[in-house]
């Protein structure tokens, strides 16, 4: 028989992979687990009770997490005239236009979220193939389609999550860090599960979310009580 890690011993100890943790104790717990040496990231994931694959099921929104989420997000936005100068004054890390698009269509991408204006949306369709695979394609949806765009940069840079279901019905994001007050994450966690339950499809049937797990970066998955969240 194998011998089970020390670090996976001193991390999986006094856990039950049995039980459905209430939300205040899984923060406390997946806090104390986060032994690694970097600050590691708190996420949870969701198992939903639908098939992407049919458009009246797919799930996909974002959230503003009320604490932010603790990541450095860069920024790109494809504007031009005002617009632009006002990405750049809402501390947008990269902007332009058809410079941009030469930039990112040859597969360098210096951003990790991407707004574009509604007249841009026609130079932007046509990166699809590269901004596509990688969920980073702007869409009205979720506010990355906007004349606003001082708002939408703001919202990415103070901690909004973009979430997507993926083909196995699995939705999963960050909403924080280890360093977080306990109180910071259980209200992350809160408002995370919140906009999924609000995003639920017309298309889905019987039970919408069948399990929500919290862990960390490095450490064990918990399972958390969607009924006791109000996700059931």
């Amino acid at each position: 028989m194998a011998k089970i890690a020390k670090r996976v011993k001193k991390i999986t100890e006094g856990l039950d992979p049995s039980k459905a943790y209430g939300l205040d104790e899984a923060v406390k717990m997946v806090k104390a687990k986060a032994l690694a040496k970097f600050d590691e990231t708190i996420e949870v994931s969701m198992n939903l009770g639908v098939d992407p694959r049919h458009a009246d099921q797919m799930v996909r929104g974002v959230c503003n997490l009320p604490n932010g989420s603790g990541r450095k997000v860069r920024v790109g936005v494809f504007a031009k005239g005002p617009k632009a100068e006002e990405a750049k004054k809402a501390g947008a890390d990269v902007v332009g236009a058809e410079d941009l698009f030469e930039i990112v269509n040859k597969g360098t991408i210096d951003f990790d979220r991407c707004i574009a204006t509604p007249d841009m949306m026609g130079l932007v369709g046509r990166l699809g193939k590269v901004l596509g695979p990688r969920n980073m394609m702007p869409n009205p949806k979720v506010g990355t389609v906007t004349m606003d765009v001082t708002a939408a940069v703001k919202a990415a840079k103070g901690g909004a999550v973009e979430f997507r279901v993926e083909k196995a019905g699995i939705v999963q994001a960050g909403v924080g860090k280890a360093s977080f007050s306990e109180a910071q994450i259980a209200e992350n966690v809160r408002a995370f599960i919140d906009a999924v339950n609000k995003a639920k499809p017309a298309g889905a049937k019987g039970t919408y979310v069948k399990k929500i797990s919290l862990s960390s970066s490095m450490g064990p998955g918990l399972k958390l009580d969607p009924a006791a969240l109000g996700a059931a």
